[in-house]
């Protein structure tokens, strides 16, 4: 088994070696050698162990104890069948044994104010981002939960391409909305690590420092296309063929085109005010 040194000069790019104790190790060796996982086995996952995962995942922190990150457990055939439809290009998810919404909840906070009579005085952006931020601290917890249990787990951000017809087909109310989905099942195979931006661009002291960026972003294209080369180029038709085409070149790729360019029309039509 590869130390966590190992692990993280894998990822990364650096070598960091630390004292860490004996009874954290497998911990921290199952988070850093996490990989991407798409195939699961024809195996159910019992309802206690997801009722439990989801305790775990809901005791994770929360703003000001309001709370406000829920999880929706999508069973029904024909609801899980209009949303994957709405994903074509992940065909896998249908064999998916559990598929998880995470969701954000203003919703409760609103109704507490009208049963105690009380005024709502934060009707403008820091309820919604709350909100988002609760929900996405349950699904990372919810993720090392599972995957401290053997399960695999893969976030479905695309949900939120259609976020309108995923609120309508999970009868979402107003100041409720998708953060994002959730694959999880029994690993049918090994997942496959990605490797990251080195730590000196993502992790800073004392102050924001973009230093030698362009060069070490550089650097993490080269070592990526290396070692981990993108399968296709994308939108060819549009962009044409590089001969190094690496993080940077796909990520400028991808947003060169709009996404989800009417979620802030989904989320006013939620209810919420974001001035």
């Amino acid at each position: 088994m590869s130390g966590l040194g190992d692990l993280i000069e894998r990822r990364f790019g650096e070598r960091v070696e630390a004292e860490v104790p004996a009874d954290s190790a497998s911990t921290l060796h199952r988070m850093l050698a996490r990989g991407v996982r798409r195939a699961f086995l024809d195996k159910p996952v019992e309802p206690a162990l997801l009722r439990t995962l989801c305790a775990a995942a809901l005791s994770s922190p929360t703003k000001s104890d309001m709370q406000q990150g829920d999880i929706l457990i999508l069973d029904d055939p024909t609801r899980r069948a209009a949303i994957f439809a709405t994903m074509p290009d992940h065909p896998w998810l249908a064999a998916s044994p559990v598929f998880l919404v995470f969701l954000g909840n203003n919703r409760r906070q609103r109704q507490i104010h009208d049963w105690r009579g009380k005024p709502f005085a934060n009707d403008h952006l820091d309820p919604f981002f709350n909100a988002a931020v609760d929900g996405a601290i349950v699904m990372a917890t919810f993720i090392a939960a599972a995957e401290a249990v053997g399960l695999g787990c893969c976030p479905i951000s695309q949900i939120r391409n259609e976020s309108r017809l995923v609120s309508d087909v999970l009868e979402l109310p107003a100041h409720v909305f998708p953060i994002a989905g959730l694959a999880v099942g029994w690993p049918a195979r090994e997942g496959e690590l990605s490797l990251r931006l080195p730590l000196e661009v993502r992790v800073h002291h004392d102050r924001f420092d973009e230093t030698d960026l362009a060069a070490k972003i550089d650097a993490y294209d080269r070592r990526r296309a290396a070692v981990q080369p993108y399968r296709r180029q994308r939108d060819e038709a549009r962009f044409g063929r590089v001969d190094l085409y690496g993080w940077s070149e796909d990520k400028a790729r991808q947003y060169a085109r709009a996404e989800r360019a009417t979620f802030g029309d989904y989320v006013r039509g939620q209810g919420f005010k974001l001035d």
